[in-house]
């Protein structure tokens, strides 16, 4: 994939690369951070404004505070229905500007011996910052195959 240059605010030259590992290492970080009850360390991949989507769901994120928040009692969330580990699939992935990555990412659930229980699945809309840092800007809920 290739790579662009563009100047940002200061003048200063930044690398706009589409680059697949860049959006895999911010998902795995994610899950980690998830499966740990880490909500700081997920707030620090997001951007805000923000958004977050389901069927029942419109939920606009304005602060960092939030999004740690909102993710903080993931972990405890998740260990009541058995699973404690999952790991990002990306399943489609696509740049539709330099700046803007678009991944369905599917989210297996795992029990404490590795064995899958369900999954979900969600849409992610990164977004490239003026000093190059691709961060979570949107998130499409689509919704779990099991209900545990």
């Amino acid at each position: 994939m290739g790579t662009q240059r563009k100047s940002g605010r200061s003048g200063a030259s930044v690398a706009l690369e589409r680059n697949e590992s860049e959006v895999q290492e911010i998902l795995d970080r994610l899950a980690e951070a998830v499966t740990e009850g880490n909500g700081k360390a997920v707030a620090k991949l997001w951007a805000v404004p923000a958004l977050v989507l389901g069927d029942t769901m419109a939920r606009p994120v304005s602060t960092l505070l939030e999004v740690e928040q909102f993710f903080g009692g993931a972990k405890e969330q998740y260990n009541a229905r058995g699973i404690s580990d999952t790991r990002a699939e990306v399943v489609e992935l696509h740049w539709p500007t330099p700046r803007i990555a678009i991944a369905e990412v599917r989210w297996p659930w795992l029990d404490a011996a590795g064995i899958e229980k369900g999954d979900e699945v969600s849409t992610y809309v990164f977004r490239r910052d003026e000093a190059g840092k691709l961060r979570i800007q949107a998130v499409i809920m689509h919704g779990a195959s099991s209900d545990m």
